[in-house]
Formats: structure tokens, C-alpha cells, sequence
């Protein structure tokens, strides 16, 4: 791959959230879209096959492994007393045949009232070949660039409904290395996200409702140079419900809502030079075309997840972006099958945008580990 062919790519990937692009026919999208764009995007990427085949959505779904990403609050309300996964996704394979994303996450229940949490993201961008300039022959050499980010997460249940948690995110962005002189360095970042989850069973008729809200990626601009050119990191408010209806001892089927915006300035003159909490608070009132446009910003995902027995599973959801802002539009499905201490799950994306799609076919598979639910000795808090 040549220079220019890498940097187009590095548009794509890194300043264009979700690999989004202004290249037309490539996704759908035209020039005079207002899409928000920032730094090491890999981190909004949906890690796991579960919450993938519901839509992306997740803020309030019941707890797993994987709920450090969604909501760092939700994880005390894991059943067991630990247990991990890891996911992977080929990205954007319809285009690029050796760029991956991976998830791995862990956590240990301290006690009925109290979670810790890790989880590593690594998104390998496969490798690249840097000309000094349009000759082919002028190469500076290969490289293989990758960001990563390493997260430890506190969960806690104040009530038997409630719960907050918090998490701290170190990242670190690695686009050219030393390939493109002293200038250049990897990007590194600290960011913290904080959630909110309640939930209660309604035993009459056996259902139950889950709300959740999260402020995650909330940290330092990244830089890739020694200069003062600064860029946002993907900031994000998301907010939703899930409503669980057991039809039966061996059916049931959740109802998943999010709503998703991102905590970074509109496109605008002079936007890269805010500071970070102008670009936070600023974010809900500086579009340029007002309320309606601040509405367009406003990402939905909504899926519904059928279980069987508790041992299978289906899902099926939709992820709606406004037309100016990405444009992103595709349904999503996806299965689940439990078997004594594992479970697998496997999530497919299918656009409904006419053009050709980069995000078209994207497959996300996970493993789970589950060992045997905790017993009564563990119990040894209240809330």
C-alpha cells in the first residue's frame, strides 16, 4: 500500500467516526455532510457479538462480561463471581483484507455488592507501505499501525435497584512510527467514563425494566506531533432502557432502546481550538444549523433478543444515523448458544444504504467464559 493509499485509509479509519468517509459511493455519503470527526475513533467500535446483533445497543441490557464497555454500572449485577470474554472483528473487510479489532475483558465480584473489572481494545490496522512522496519507487519503509486502550473498572450497588460505576482508560495511538521523522509520535491519552444502571423485576407478570446512562471517553486531546495540534478524542453520552418479558419458563425476549450523542464540537471554523470542557458542555448547543441539526447528532439503536431456555439465543436490531451526520444506516442480527461453562455469540451487519458500503458484511464473534454461578459464602455485604 502506497502513501497515499494509507493516509486515505487513515481518514477513513482514524478522523471519520466508524470508518465513515465523504468519498462518494463508498458508504453513501456526499461532501456536504457535517460529520463529527475525532481522534482514535477504534474506541466507539461495538466490541461485542452480543450487543452488535441488538443494534449496538447495551447501555441497559442485563450484565455480562462485556458490560465495562456499555455501562460500567451494570457490572455489579453479574451473576457469577467472575468470569471473562474475548471478541473478535474483522473491520471493514469488505475493503481490506488484514485489519482487525480485538476485546478481551475479565472481571472478579469482591462481593454482592461491589465489582472490579479490566478490559484491554486493540485495533490492528494491518500493514502499511510509506512513499516519501507519488513515486512508488520512493519508499521510506513498512509499517504496521495500531491503537490500543486498557481500561480498570469499579462497579457498586447502592440499593437493590441501583448501582453507578466508573471507569479509567489509558489509550495509545500509533499511526506512523518513526517512519515519517522526529515530528512524529504516538498519540496517548487518559480518559474516564462514569454510568448509572437501575432496574426492577415486576414479579406479577414477569418482566422486568433496566435504565441506564453513561459519560464515557471523557479525557485529554491527543496530539501525534510535537507541535499544538490537538484533536478530540470521541467523548459520548448514551442513554436507553431495556424491558424483559418472560413469557414463559423457557421464552423470553428483551426490548432494547439507546439513545447515543457525542460529547465533541459540530464541524465548525476554529472547533479543533476548544478546550476540553467547552468542547463537552459546547457540544449540545454549537451546531451550526441549530436545534434541528443538534437533533440530527442524536445516534438510535433499538433490538430485540429472544432467549430459549436460557441456552439459545436470537437477535435482531437497527442502528439509525441522520443522512448529514454519517449517514450510517443497517440492520443487524445475531445468535447466542450457552453450553456448561461457554457461551458463543455471533453478530452479522447488513446496510440498508443503496450505495456500496465499507461497513457491509462486518461479522463479530465472542466467547464467553462462565464459570459455576457463586454461592451463598460470597454474600457477605449489603447494600
Amino acid at each position: 500500500m502506497n502513501r497515499l493509499a494509507f493516509f486515505t485509509i487513515i481518514s477513513l479509519i482514524q478522523f471519520k467516526v466508524y470508518a465513515q468517509t465523504t468519498v462518494p459511493g463508498l458508504i453513501g455519503q456526499d461532501s456536504t455532510n457535517r460529520t463529527i470527526t475525532t481522534a482514535v475513533p477504534f474506541l466507539t467500535i461495538s466490541p461485542d457479538a452480543r450487543a452488535a446483533g441488538i443494534g449496538d445497543a447495551g447501555v441497559a441490557t442485563s450484565a455480562d462480561a462485556n458490560s465495562a464497555y456499555w455501562n460500567a454500572a451494570k457490572m455489579v449485577f453479574v451473576e457469577n463471581k467472575y468470569g471473562g470474554t474475548i471478541s473478535y472483528t474483522p473491520w471493514l473487510a469488505k475493503i481490506i483484507n488484514d485489519m482487525n479489532v480485538f476485546y478481551l475483558a475479565g472481571y472478579y465480584k469482591i462481593s454482592r455488592v461491589q465489582v472490579v473489572a479490566a478490559s484491554m481494545k486493540y485495533f490492528d490496522m494491518g500493514k502499511v507501505q510509506f512513499n516519501k512522496g507519488p513515486n512508488p519507487d520512493d519508499v521510506l519503509g513498512t509499517y504496521n499501525p495500531r491503537d490500543f486502550s486498557f481500561d480498570v473498572t469499579y462497579s457498586r450497588l447502592l440499593t437493590e435497584n441501583f448501582s453507578i460505576g466508573g471507569s479509567l482508560r489509558y489509550i495509545s495511538s500509533n499511526l506512523t512510527g518513526s517512519l515519517t521523522g522526529q515530528d512524529s509520535r504516538p498519540g496517548k491519552s487518559v480518559a474516564v467514563d462514569f454510568g448509572v444502571y437501575y432496574t426492577k423485576e415486576f414479579v406479577g407478570n414477569n418482566s422486568s425494566l433496566s435504565l441506564g446512562g453513561t459519560i464515557t471517553n471523557i479525557g485529554a486531546k491527543i496530539s501525534y506531533s510535537d507541535g499544538n495540534s490537538k484533536d478530540f478524542i470521541p467523548g459520548n453520552l448514551r442513554w436507553g432502557g431495556a424491558y424483559k418479558m418472560e413469557v414463559n419458563p423457557t421464552n423470553s425476549f428483551t426490548f432494547v432502546m439507546d439513545f447515543n450523542k457525542l460529547l465533541v464540537p459540530s464541524p465548525a471554523p476554529g472547533s479543533r481550538g476548544k478546550s476540553l470542557l467547552n468542547g463537552v458542555f459546547g457540544s449540545f448547543s454549537d451546531a451550526q444549523g441549530g436545534f434541528e441539526e443538534e437533533i440530527h447528532e442524536i445516534m438510535v439503536s433499538m433490538g430485540v433478543e429472544y432467549w430459549y431456555n436460557n441456552t439459545f439465543a436470537g437477535r435482531i436490531g437497527y442502528f439509525n444515523e441522520a443522512k448529514d451526520k454519517g449517514n450510517r444506516k443497517y440492520l443487524t442480527f445475531g445468535l447466542g448458544y450457552k453450553v456448561n461453562q461457554f457461551a458463543f455469540d455471533v453478530a452479522y451487519m447488513v446496510p440498508v444504504n443503496k450505495r456500496e458500503n465499507a461497513l457491509a458484511e462486518t461479522l463479530r464473534l465472542t466467547l464467553h467464559f462462565i464459570p459455576p454461578m457463586k454461592g451463598k459464602d460470597d454474600e457477605v455485604e449489603t447494600p
